[in-house]
């Protein structure tokens, strides 16, 4: 059933990128959750809207720099704010430089937060987002984003407790 909460969660989801890694470490006992509970745990998204502002996902190709970010057990990114331009695809090479799973998860704060509330409640669900890495102690991975517009996309580590405890930042998208 995993595949099934996977495409569901990727219905959720809608438009954001594919990134390295899976949501794996202590939230992988392959719980299934139907869609009418999820879409209550996401605040009633109306799940065929895509989020506006957030980009798409980048292609090699399309690389115009790569911006190094750490995760670490002080709950905090490095850097927590990043600015790019509109138009821009990026790489985030992203490192765990800490001793507990962290993630970085592109979005809203709205749809970070009800992400993160759905953790608290199921912890130990297994999905793969397109707009995440998942990354256990010492890994490094990356994460292509095309920035469309300006703006603001947020970004936070939700691994329960982790976003509560700071480990959260912005992406400001200029003109």
């Amino acid at each position: 059933m995993k595949a099934k909460y996977s495409i569901m969660m990727l219905a959720l989801l809608p438009g954001l990128a594919v990134a390295a890694g899976t949501h794996g470490g202590g939230h992988g006992s392959g719980h299934e959750h139907g869609a009418a509970n999820m879409e209550q745990h996401m605040g009633g998204h109306d799940m065929a809207q895509p989020m506006s502002g957030m980009g798409r996902p980048g292609q090699a190709a399309e690389i115009s720099r790569t911006i190094a970010v750490d995760m670490n057990d002080d709950m905090r990114f490095t850097p927590a704010r990043i600015e790019v331009k509109a138009g821009e695809t990026v790489r985030f090479f992203v490192s765990n430089r800490g001793r507990l799973e962290h993630e970085l998860v592109l979005g809203n704060l709205v749809m970070l937060q009800q992400h993160a509330e759905m953790m608290r409640e199921m912890p130990h669900m297994d999905h793969a987002e397109p707009n995440m890495i998942s990354l256990k102690p010492g890994q490094k991975g990356g994460l292509v984003w095309h920035f469309d517009q300006a703006g603001t996309v947020d970004f936070a580590c939700l691994i329960p407790g982790h976003m509560e405890a700071g480990m959260k930042g912005q992406v400001s998208v200029a003109h």
